[in-house]
């Protein structure tokens, strides 16, 4: 980020001189909880709040804490609303910005993460924006097939069996040729 502002719906802006020494709380007030609701299409973040420590770790910035969010869902299945608790943890790594993207005549560099690298966000001027990238965590925790606790009795109502059962044509070939 290279200004002060932002047009996320939930802009914290830092500034990467001097960083803060205490971890930086952001808790959503009730407008940006309506606004990440609607960009997430849930009916409702109840509550959002994370606890972040940054510091400086070579020429990027390391971001390691916690988001907590109260959110309603709808089910996957049955299509009604029930509450879902999130409890992530957050590792970011801020890095500046870098120049063009290499031509077709440069070679790509292929590298392979494992489970303890972070996510990479650049940033461009003197500030990025935490707050983004925490809705942008909470998007990424959001489950997109959550089931509710009435969804076991939907797919009945449905006529839909359970994945416990076999079904198709190859399974159905199958019980013809089991012997009693």
């Amino acid at each position: 980020m290279n200004s002060e502002t932002s047009s996320g719906e939930l802009s914290r802006i830092v500034k990467v001189r001097p960083l803060p020494g205490d971890a930086v709380e952001v808790e959503a007030d009730e407008a940006e909880r309506a606004a990440l609701a609607k960009r997430f299409g849930l009916p409702a973040v109840k509550s959002l709040r994370a606890e972040v420590s940054l510091e400086q770790d070579g020429g990027s910035i390391l971001a390691r804490g916690m988001l907590d969010a109260q959110i309603i869902q709808n089910c996957a299945i049955s299509g009604e609303e029930f509450a879902v608790s999130i409890d992530e943890p957050i590792l970011l790594r801020f890095i500046e910005a870098r120049g063009p993207e290499p031509s077709e005549d440069e070679e790509e560099i292929e590298i392979e993460l494992s489970e303890e690298d972070c996510d990479e966000i650049e940033y461009s001027g003197d500030a990025f924006d935490l707050g983004e990238a925490i809705a942008q965590s909470l998007g990424l925790a959001i489950d997109p097939y959550a089931e509710g606790p009435n969804a076991d009795a939907a797919r009945k109502d449905a006529g839909i069996s359970g994945d416990d059962e076999p079904s198709g044509p190859l399974a159905e070939a199958l019980k013809g040729l089991k012997r009693d």
